[in-house]
């Protein structure tokens, strides 16, 4: 266990050591039980929050307002498009101005090839940690619910099969975060890590190298598919979600002109039975109900999207009490 991760920035897993991760984790265990036997945990007692938002949220901000609320401080809305940085404030000036105002900073800008570089630039000029509420690249909370999930559902990960797959979905051109999050932390922590897609919808080059060392160095195991039928066959967990065509094309319209290519990529009850008996099916919601999931497989039995979804809140705390205590 690291006892020392005050001041830490979380903008990516891969910057943070297995054994920090693992803290986190222990962390984030004892809050959830403290929480469900009504224990008080006021770690972070007039601290705040500012929560700066470039892209709408749902899970995210609920998730870490209550979360600061529960730890005895306090988190603050902030929306870039009713503010100043609508009107030229900049990266640096909001670390410099907000790093004095508050204890901590969390942002999200899911913006392509904007949003990682700019929270970098927070993060440079602020003097107190910055967290990654979701970039272009990266969706570390999300993960780090993920796999809490997976431990509390299949215990040790190691050799556990995870399909991370995209599947067909028409509402707009999601992010590559958080399957780029989900082969990176999962190979990190021995699992064999199938990655799904059309030739279409690759993921950065760099990010899949890493994850392929990441296995090696785990233990595990990464390999890339092109038959959706072929990713379920025999998994333990199955996590389909669409992802947008970023590197084939930036135009919001020809990739949904791609997509359409893949309409039957729907996660639905037929090809669940291909995976294990007991495989367990993983979505960051919100998904695109009767296209990229049936209801009969997001709400049956083989689902845990709303226990995914809960422990976005017991990570979120763990990782604001050791950074910003």
């Amino acid at each position: 266990m690291q006892t020392d991760l005050r001041g830490r920035d979380l903008i990516t897993t891969q910057e943070w050591t297995k054994e920090e991760i693992e803290t986190l984790l222990d962390v984030a265990f004892q809050l959830k039980r403290e929480r469900a036997l009504g224990i008080p945990h006021p770690l972070l007692r007039d601290k705040t929050l500012a929560m700066l938002f470039f892209y709408s949220s749902t899970r995210t901000r609920s998730s870490f307002e209550a979360g600061m609320a529960q730890l005895g401080g306090h988190a603050a809305f902030i929306e870039s498009r009713t503010t100043q940085i609508a009107h030229g404030d900049t990266a640096r000036e909001i670390g410099e101005i907000l790093g004095r105002y508050f204890d901590g900073i969390a942002i999200r800008n899911v913006d392509w090839g904007i949003g990682n570089k700019y929270i970098r630039a927070v993060a440079e000029a602020s003097r107190v940690p910055v967290l990654n509420m979701q970039c272009d690249i990266y969706h570390p909370f999300q993960i780090l619910a993920d796999l809490m999930t997976i431990i509390e559902k299949k215990g040790d990960p190691r050799g556990k099969t995870i399909t991370v797959s995209w599947a067909y979905a028409a509402s707009y051109q999601k992010p590559l975060s958080v399957p780029q999050s989900l082969i990176l932390l999962m190979t990190r922590f021995g699992m064999n890590v199938r990655l799904v897609h059309p030739p279409e919808f690759n993921l950065m080059p760099d990010i899949v190298e890493q994850a392929r060392e990441n296995a090696r160095k785990s233990g595990g195991a990464f390999e890339i598919m092109d038959d959706f039928d072929a990713g379920f066959k025999g998994a333990d967990i199955v996590y389909p979600k669409s992802w947008g065509s970023w590197l084939t094309t930036e135009d919001p319209e020809e990739s949904a002109r791609i997509a359409k290519k893949y309409t039957d990529w729907i996660a639905d009850e037929r090809r669940l039975a291909l995976a294990k008996e007991d495989v367990i099916y993983m979505h960051c919601l919100p998904a695109d109900r009767g296209i990229e999931v049936t209801n009969e497989v997001i709400d049956g039995p083989h689902s845990v999207v709303f226990d995914e979804a809960e422990n976005r809140l017991h990570v979120q705390k763990a990782a604001m009490a050791l950074v910003m205590r």
